[in-house]
């Protein structure tokens, strides 16, 4: 931003809420847009995903359950394996389901309660294997969700008062699978990044607000922070 370029940031955004601020604030003392790379925004069954929600489609949503991982298998000495390098499922995978779960809601999460698994794989020495947790939001709507680097998965899941809808797979690149009560979605499939550039470019030129701010990132980094307070504490954190 001090050189004059506007900035778009690939999630997660920062290592902590801390640097998101600092971040947000160093672009707007230049006057410079700041975006995070969240390609899902652009992606329809995703866009989908929040209206429904947001909208009330199938009435207030009960539940959710997001989840998202891999199985780990590459280099032992690779950054994801890394914790100084912001290392660790939760970081990598995890933020797609933290994301998933605010954007269908369309509420902020107010507490959080987290645990930890491991296996004793040696891989994971510095950071964590699994990480479960709960969100609260304001309404009273609680989110199930679950990050791993030793199980493979990705899904988006809403329990609504008049029936439930789904992605599954949710987070990819391509393929996504979505179903409602009146069936599947039936979107195309597109290049989210490109649309993504797209619409940055388009933010610039004609000074309009990105869809995708800083702020965004800076608020799933507040749920990060708080997840890693709760697996600690072993109690629920306010976010």
């Amino acid at each position: 931003a001090k050189a004059g370029k506007h900035v778009i940031c690939e999630k997660p955004m920062a290592m902590n809420a801390e640097e998101c601020n600092e971040m947000i604030s160093a672009c707007k003392e230049a006057s410079k847009m700041l975006s995070i790379g969240y390609r899902l925004h652009f992606e329809p069954h995703n866009q989908e995903m929040m209206r429904l929600g947001q909208k009330k489609v199938y009435g207030k949503i009960l539940s959710i359950d997001a989840s998202n991982g891999f199985s780990y298998g590459g280099d032992p000495n690779a950054w994801r394996l890394k914790k100084a390098l912001g290392g660790g499922p939760l970081m990598d995978m995890g933020v797609y389901a933290i994301q998933g779960s605010r954007y269908t809601i369309g509420e902020e999460p107010i507490f959080v309660t987290a645990k930890e698994v491991k296996s004793g794989n040696p891989l994971f020495k510095e950071v964590e294997e699994t990480i479960s947790w709960e969100l609260e939001f304001p309404g009273g709507t609680k989110a199930k969700g679950e990050t791993s680097f030793a199980k493979n998965y990705g899904y988006l899941r809403a329990e609504a008062e008049k029936g439930d809808f789904s992605l599954e797979p949710a987070y990819g690149y391509s393929g996504q699978n979505g179903k409602t009560p009146e069936g599947a979605m039936n979107f195309p499939q597109v290049y989210e990044q490109a649309l993504q550039m797209d619409d940055f470019a388009q933010c610039v030129m004609q000074s309009k607000v990105t869809r995708v701010p800083g702020e965004m990132g800076m608020k799933d980094m507040k749920v990060v922070d708080a997840i890693f307070r709760s697996v600690k504490s072993g109690k629920s954190e306010r976010i």
